[in-house]
């Protein structure tokens, strides 16, 4: 994800309070001086604005609609300036009312695209706290609804120091609870990291439970429902804990990528996948006990492989938001879980032989000396894999 150096903060001691809190606690907030000028914009704003903090970044010091803002801001709208004089339309008698020179100043200030507007403005003084109509932020790749408030920063003399832009996504704060409470802070770090589709050299892990099929005949939907829930839970949760991001789930199937560029290293990578594959099966025994079930009854198969040129995005819709990979080897690492069954893990040559030394030993895999089976030649060989990947060498791991 990307790190942003946090803005200085303002001169004025009040300003400074609010913006060093507001930033803290990760809010969307732009906070402006008692001219309208920015003063400063915390993290999470600028990083939703596509910030990289260099000529992308918002102008301190500038007026909020001043040639440099509004440039600026035009570029994240698609109707460009129209939505920018929208916005003064409605701010503008707070603004006039504000400026110290009167229309004139205004007018010098202003962007030119806005100056046939300043003649029709009546000066009004803004109220303790109003707000403003849904407006659209540039966030993830996409526009994203806001709602939006506006509140006067007063000092300890009661004189109108600023005034702080504080917006939120527009559903409610349950629903936005309900959808992010169980987050874990890391995995979202590493799914921003992929917003943008790229080449991401990363291990694949793919798993599968065994026999679900008469396991699901012989419980009843409401304990197979629940069984199934603890299961993608704790697969999902042992993804993160050990550094990767949980994939597309497809019934019983669970998916995870750990990158090379997060996990420091292709061997740190390969590590964590197999690290994760050996720590779900005593996990999932867990799973059965509270379901009632035996562990005979619960087994899942892994498939592990190596994508040196998989293509990971994000893939946001108004449904879902899940991290999916492209490549060849994505397929590959399909066909070799499919072929461990019995309750193996399967992992590929081409994953085994990015250990070093230090994290094969951590492992206890005599990498240098381990023996290779190519899928085609394994009595648990699918057509698939026959078909589609019949050279991929694997070793049980």
């Amino acid at each position: 994800m990307t790190v942003l150096e946090v803005l200085p903060l303002p001169e004025d001691p009040t300003l400074s309070v609010y913006a060093e809190v507001l930033n803290e606690l990760g809010h969307w907030a732009i906070i402006f001086d008692a001219q309208w000028r920015v003063v400063f914009v915390t993290d999470e704003r600028r990083l939703s604005n596509g910030d990289q903090g260099a000529s992308t970044g918002f102008g301190i010091g500038r007026h909020w609609f001043g040639p440099d803002e509004t440039g600026r801001r035009k570029a994240l709208y698609e109707d460009g300036l129209a939505t920018v004089r929208e916005n003064f339309r409605h701010l503008g008698p707070y603004v006039l009312f504000d400026t110290t020179g009167g229309r004139a100043e205004l007018r010098r200030v202003l962007d030119p695209g806005l100056h046939d507007l300043v003649d029709q403005l009546v000066a009004v003084e803004p109220p303790p706290v109003w707000r403003e109509p849904e407006a659209t932020i540039r966030h993830a790749g996409s526009g994203a609804r806001t709602s939006n408030l506006y509140l006067r920063i007063r000092d300890d003399s009661g004189t109108v120091v600023g005034t702080v832009y504080l917006s939120k996504p527009r559903p409610g704060m349950s629903q936005l609870a309900s959808g992010a409470a169980m987050a874990d802070l890391g995995h979202l770090d590493r799914m921003a990291l992929v917003e943008r589709p790229d080449r991401r050299p990363a291990a694949v892990l793919m798993a599968d439970l065994e026999a679900s099929s008469p396991l699901a005949r012989r419980l009843s939907t409401a304990q197979y429902f629940a069984f199934g829930r603890r299961l993608i839970r704790t697969a999902d949760q042992c993804i993160v804990d050990h550094g990767g991001i949980v994939g597309r789930h497809a019934g019983d199937g669970v998916v995870a990528f750990f990158l090379v560029e997060t996990a420091g290293s292709e061997s740190a990578a390969a590590r964590a996948c197999i690290d994760t594959a050996r720590a779900l099966p005593s996990a999932v025994a867990d799973i059965a006990l509270r379901s009632g079930l035996q562990d005979t009854d619960v087994s899942l198969r892994f498939g592990l492989h190596w994508g040196s040129t998989l293509y990971v995005g994000r893939i946001t819709t108004v449904g879902r938001s899940e991290v999916t990979a492209l490549g060849d080897e994505v397929n590959e690492a399909a066909r070799i879980e499919a072929c461990a069954t019995g309750g193996r893990t399967l992992a590929s040559k081409a994953l085994v032989e990015r250990l070093n030394n230090a994290d094969a030993e951590a492992l206890g895999i005599a990498s240098e000396r381990a023996t290779y089976t190519p899928l085609a030649d394994l009595a648990t060989a699918t057509d698939k894999a026959r078909r589609d990947a019949p050279s991929i060498a694997v070793c049980d791991v």
